[in-house]
């Protein structure tokens, strides 16, 4: 378990469950990309011009339709929002937990950022990227690799980081070579998504939630952690990183050297002492909002 050094946030007894915002259902659309349709979710415009566009990338075996409170928060604060299931996820095509090649999820998320920049309502406005987990490496990978300009990022748990033990099994050393679109069980503790038992429960009666990952994906991950890492001392895109204390599916302590590496003026980092790996969907997410909407409303407010 990792445990918060500097600024975090502390007992949750201090702290108040909040109530959720909702907004109607996002409407639905399809993007060509690298393995087939991408389905792309537009959320109800604000009702005066957007401060920006927050496009979400969520994280393995997931989808983006489980973003909706996240959504409701930045429609509230006065952000369009905008998301997409990646390849292999959701309602998008292509393997379950696969990925066509390497770079192949960085190149659909380009593509998405390119449509939403072509949208009438939100060529004006900033552009920032919100990636959770695998969705925040594939952020800090298009970001470290100057794929498309972005105004801001935010990287919630982000995949900087496994356990050793956590891919072993499957990477068998060359096998992401050898066979990299062998799938097997992700071998993700569903106990250890949220705090929240009635996630964890949702999580597991999610139709469009998986468990599947391929070794040329499991591989991907592991090898472009550690090159983000390396990246981050010349790290130029506003980036704020939120990450949990006791996160069991992916390594905190690697969210902290990169935070600790990265230029201070460019990257802030909280950390969340008692919460697992979604924060967004923990017990006391109130915390977690209320610490988005104070970086990009510094950034962002008219």
């Amino acid at each position: 378990t990792h445990r918060c050094r500097g600024r975090s946030h502390g007992p949750d007894a201090l702290m108040t469950v909040m109530t959720r915002p909702s907004l109607p259902r996002p409407s639905l659309s399809a993007l060509p990309g690298e393995a087939g349709q991408l389905a792309v979710y537009d959320w109800a415009m604000p009702a005066s011009q957007p401060l920006g566009t927050v496009l979400l990338v969520h994280g393995l075996g997931e989808h983006a339709g489980r973003y909706g409170e996240v959504a409701a928060h930045l429609h509230q604060w006065g952000f369009a929002v905008r998301a997409y299931d990646q390849q292999g996820h959701g309602q998008s095509e292509g393997a379950r937990g696969d990925m066509l090649r390497p770079g192949s999820l960085q190149a659909d998320l380009c593509r998405v950022i390119d449509d939403t920049r072509q949208r009438p309502a939100l060529m004006e406005t900033p552009l920032i990227l919100l990636g959770h987990s695998m969705g925040g490496l594939v952020v800090a990978r298009t970001l470290a690799e100057a794929l498309r300009p972005v105004d801001a990022a935010v990287l919630s748990s982000p995949a900087l980081g496994a356990f050793p033990t956590f891919f072993q099994k499957i990477l068998m050393a060359s096998l992401p070579r050898v066979l990299p679109h062998l799938r097997v069980d992700n071998g993700l503790k569903t106990e250890f998504v949220s705090r929240d038992p009635d996630v964890v429960k949702a999580y597991k009666a999610d139709a469009l939630v998986h468990r599947r990952i391929s070794t040329g994906l499991a591989g991907w991950i592991l090898a472009n952690g550690e090159k983000t890492l390396l990246d981050a001392a010349k790290w130029e895109v506003p980036t704020l990183l939120l990450y949990a204390g006791r996160d069991k599916l992916v390594n905190a302590q690697a969210t902290a050297d990169f935070a600790n590496a990265a230029p201070q003026a460019v990257v802030q980092s909280q950390c969340f002492e008692g919460m697992y790996h979604e924060i967004f969907n923990d017990l006391y997410r109130a915390q977690v909002f209320t610490a988005l909407k104070r970086w990009l409303l510094a950034r962002f407010s008219v």
